[in-house]
């Protein structure tokens, strides 16, 4: 199961890749307009897809035993959804006077804002031994959460740069997010059993449909010949990714780790992901309605499209690390624990 997985997210890294090579040789294909009519098949078609396929794999049934430890998740939704876009705007503030790209950094605001992803973090949380439960109970409600608090905090920090009224914003995410996602749950429940057998490939799904509307935004990029994006501020971003990723998961280590705190060292395993990590397949078709019509939309997607590989690289590469603590850790609470 964890080959399968390995082998779809370095299938989906190519397919990324493929796409904007795709959209650089012919990228009248994907424009509003064009042969593909994205201005219909992405805007609506794709993204209701998306969070169908959300609704049907979103597992909230099983979520009950971990509604108890308010505690935590009350942690991970305000980092996630507060403090992280909150001193992300703060040190973008100080980024503004380099020559780094305006939209990239309009970019990083939007990892920012964006709610945690429905699978990374709950795979290295597994991987690590953490507090699956509580990893799987804050990516899906922090899903639902991000539906309405994404785009507030997108119009807050940013503004809507659109020619889209600020109500129709909210009535497309509305038909294309809340009501897929609501519709998809209960099928889910008339079909569990099914879906417990068969294991269709939701995210092999959501994961091309995505490809798509990453396809069709770089077209739109390319066909314009005013943008042009710069070496140094992509390399510059990419670095400051790194650093923005390692600073919040040592935060949140810290955080969570310090006298009375009343997490385990398997809830701060859980807390270290789900605070950190970002949703890439939630985040592309909402910054696409939210944005939409805007020539930047591709540069301001940039970002996000290299935090999600980001987060799995550091992720996978940390696990071995982060298990050796937590198991000293839990060694010692052992050790130290009086015998009756």
């Amino acid at each position: 199961m964890r080959l399968l997985e390995r082998m779809r997210k370095e299938w989906f890294m190519m397919g990324i890749v493929l796409a904007i090579a795709g959209a650089k040789l012919e990228p009248s294909i994907g424009v509003n307009g064009g042969p593909l009519k994205p201005e219909i098949t992405v805007s609506y078609i794709a993204v209701a897809t998306i969070f169908f396929n959300s609704g049907l794999s979103l597992k909230t049934e099983e979520l009950t035993s971990a509604l108890v430890h308010i505690k935590l998740h009350l942690f991970i939704q305000i980092f996630t959804l507060a403090f992280f876009p909150a001193t992300i705007w703060l040190f973008l503030q100080l980024l503004s006077i380099t020559p780094i790209n305006e939209w990239l950094l309009k970019g990083l605001q939007t990892v920012g804002c964006m709610p945690p992803p429905v699978s990374s973090a709950v795979i290295l949380t597994k991987a690590v031994g953490g507090n699956e439960a509580a990893a799987i109970f804050n990516s899906a409600f922090g899903s639902f959460l991000g539906i309405v608090i994404t785009p507030l905090l997108l119009l807050l920090f940013l503004g809507s740069s659109s020619s889209v009224p600020f109500t129709s914003i909210f009535s497309q995410l509305f038909m294309t997010v809340v009501v897929p996602l609501i519709i998809g749950q209960i099928v889910r429940r008339y079909i569990k059993d099914w879906l417990e057998r068969k294991k269709p490939p939701f995210g092999a799904i959501s994961s091309s449909v995505l490809l798509m509307i990453i396809y069709t935004t770089f077209c739109d990029t390319f066909s314009n010949p005013n943008i042009d994006l710069d070496k140094f501020s992509l390399i510059l971003i990419l670095f400051i990714i790194f650093s923005i990723q390692l600073s919040f998961m040592l935060l949140t280590f810290l955080f969570s780790t310090r006298n009375n705190s009343g997490f385990t060292p398997a809830d701060t395993v859980a807390i270290i992901f789900c605070s950190t990590h970002k949703s890439l397949t939630l985040g592309i078709p909402m910054l696409k309605i939210v944005f939409a019509g805007h020539e930047h939309l591709s540069l301001i997607s940039v970002p996000l499209l290299i935090y999600h590989p980001v987060q799995i690289l550091l992720g996978s590469v940390l696990v071995p690390t982060i298990k050796s603590w937590m198991v000293s850790r839990q060694k010692g609470v052992k050790l130290t624990r009086p015998t009756v």
